[in-house]
């Protein structure tokens, strides 16, 4: 039998703070057990969690690796108008006239992620 991702790992600075961002970001609880200033949080998002574990060090270089989000039930602008509500940062712009393109944000600790157009956007 072949293996499963069970758990994407990232380490933070504050592992409870990040993973409420998250939680935010994709509508998903936090593990129940939880709390400010433990060690790791889990936000339990669909197909996947994401498991964030507080280190000492910080954040120096661009990500190696990164999340691409596609909106379910909003457009790509209005998904990221939402996350930069929460607290998210324009890192770069790569939405083109056209419609095509995505946009490159960064959340509340300087990790980039992509938010991409929603299916119904390139059904259109």
């Amino acid at each position: 039998m072949s293996s499963l991702v069970r758990h994407v790992t990232i380490d933070c600075a504050d592992a409870y703070a990040l993973a409420s961002f998250w939680a935010a970001v994709l509508e998903a609880p936090l593990s129940d057990d939880d709390r400010p200033g433990d060690p790791e949080a889990l936000v339990r998002a669909p197909g996947v969690g994401l498991l964030f574990v507080t280190v000492p060090e910080g954040k120096t270089v661009k990500n190696r690796l990164h999340l691409d989000l596609q909106p379910q039930d909003r457009t790509r602008d209005e998904e990221v108008e939402r996350l930069l509500a929460l607290g998210a940062v324009l890192v770069a712009d790569r939405r083109r006239p056209d419609g095509t393109g995505w946009a490159v944000l960064a959340d509340i600790e300087a990790n980039e992620f992509c938010v991409e157009r929603s299916a119904a956007e390139r059904a259109d």
